[in-house]
């Protein structure tokens, strides 16, 4: 992958996949924008290599739409939007309206505005690319999480949409992963269970998510696909 004197921007940072894929862009010399919600060492770090790192609200509109406007600031062309921020939420009793607000803010509501709003600066890059990371769970379904489930679901119809909209200019493609890497928390047990579910039963680690990732930034013939990284968990 060529380095651009465009930025790529990476939304959600601060830790695991969003991390490393930043660290890696880097690595490869290429001028970085991220977007943090929590402050932590990690962002630290990547300023200190170069990266520029805005704090990022996306559980509204407003502040969806007052990052768009800081991050115009910053630049007026973009290589690449990798849309990696995410939300975890547990949908309690009472409170599913606002989890289910939440969760389409973050996975649908996000990632739209920001596409629509940031398409000049995408248009001033050629090869443009923008890549939403979703999640494998939407292929079938998931009783315990309807609300996370039906919102990344969302996004790869986003994807599909957005893909026919900015082409030929633009390729959007997306990336649905299942079981990358554990929690430093999860016990034997459920490490056990989970390798269980995929054909190939391991941990890969955050590195194939960085080889999908340069996969559909390199291939300029790639668009309106949602890449499967599971480890065949559809097999079983």
């Amino acid at each position: 992958m060529s380095a651009s004197a465009a930025p790529i921007l990476i939304t959600g940072a601060s830790q695991r996949i969003g991390l490393y894929c930043a660290e890696r862009l880097l690595d490869d010399g290429h001028s970085l924008i991220v977007t943090y919600r929590q402050e932590r060492e990690s962002i630290a770090r990547l300023k200190q290599r170069g990266a520029l790192a805005l704090a990022a609200d996306f559980s509204s509109e407003a502040g969806i739409l007052g990052f768009i406007e800081q991050l115009k600031q910053h630049t007026d062309s973009l290589r690449a939007i990798v849309h990696n921020a995410s939300d975890w939420l547990v949908e309690t009793p009472g409170e599913e309206a606002a989890a289910f607000t939440q969760l389409f803010n973050v996975h649908m509501l996000a990632p739209y505005l920001i596409n629509l709003h940031c398409e000049a600066l995408l248009r001033r890059s050629t090869p443009a690319d923008i890549v939403h990371l979703s999640d494998d769970v939407a292929r079938k379904g998931s009783a315990k999480r309807p609300a996370y489930c039906a919102s990344k679901a969302g996004l790869d119809s986003l994807t599909l949409s957005l893909a026919a909209r900015f082409a030929p200019q633009i390729k959007v493609n997306g990336i649905a992963p299942a079981l990358i890497m554990f929690n430093p928390d999860d016990d034997a047990e459920y490490r056990r269970n989970t390798l269980n579910k995929s054909a190939l039963g391991i941990e890969p680690g955050p590195q194939v998510i960085y080889q999908s990732l340069r996969y559909l930034l390199d291939n300029p013939y790639v668009t309106g696909t949602t890449l499967t990284v599971n480890g065949g968990r559809h097999l079983k």
